[in-house]
């Protein structure tokens, strides 16, 4: 395809950012490919990150590596190859980012006004920043903080990770409730949760499936998962596409 061509719909495109490394980027970013494959439109995938392209190992997505790297150096005008191809596939387009590619790729969407560019281009552009329980919650809060304060558009969907414990601060109160999400209320969208559920069923099945680089629907499919382990994936695939489904970025 000719890349100096606009998109004729308008469809989304969906980045992943967090300054957080493990904290289930790549898994969030698998779970919007297929949820939009799911509706019918076509879904394009990209993995920016230079050093671990989990996402672009997983089975079935075709998600493309976007190489960055300049020479060991991450060099942000290689994000105008990506950047040209966001705008010119005919679909939804879901990017994954590396924590050494967060704070590169948003100052180069900040100073080049990219979120703009994107929306003039009939390109709807959408931002998902994780934000996770346990020892990563400070600094998952601040990664979302650093993106919602310069993001100008109510255009975030924030992912509330419980696999590490749960989201809430010292006094109990949700993340709805804590002062930075109240902060940035006018630029959230809607929120997300990755429930925490029994690790020994729900929690061992998802990993085992996370390992293999299966979606949700390879996994149901593979011998290598009892009957039960399949009803409990499609339970949590449900849950997740049941709360994207409330969301406008479709």
């Amino acid at each position: 395809m000719n890349t100096t061509e606009t998109a004729k719909d308008n469809s989304g495109v969906h980045f992943v950012l967090q300054g957080k490394g493990g904290v289930g980027k790549s898994f969030i970013s698998a779970i919007l490919a297929q949820y939009f494959r799911s509706t019918g439109r076509p879904v394009y995938c990209f993995d920016t990150d230079p050093v671990n392209a989990t996402f672009a190992q997983y089975d079935g997505l075709e998600a493309e590596h976007i190489n960055v790297l300049k020479r060991g150096v991450i060099n942000e005008k290689q994000f105008d190859t990506l950047v040209e191809f966001l705008c010119t596939r005919p679909g939804v387009c879901v990017v994954d980012t590396g924590a050494t590619t967060f704070v590169p790729l948003w100052n180069y969407m900040l100073e080049n006004e990219i979120v703009g560019f994107l929306a003039a281009r009939n390109r709807r552009p959408f931002i998902h920043s994780v934000v996770t329980g346990g020892q990563a919650m400070s600094d998952t809060l601040n990664g979302f903080a650093k993106v919602a304060a310069t993001s100008g558009e109510k255009n975030i969907v924030v992912w509330l990770n419980e696999y590490f414990g749960e989201i809430q601060g010292k006094d109990g109160r949700g993340f709805e409730e804590l002062k930075v999400a109240q902060e940035q209320a006018e630029r959230v969208l809607g929120t997300v949760t990755i429930r925490e559920r029994n690790h020994h069923t729900f929690g061992d099945d998802v990993k085992e499936m996370l390992q293999r680089r299966l979606t949700f629907d390879a996994a149901i499919q593979s011998e290598q998962f009892s009957l039960v382990s399949k009803q409990r994936l499609a339970i949590v695939r449900r849950d997740l596409f049941d709360q994207l489904n409330t969301l406008a970025i479709v």
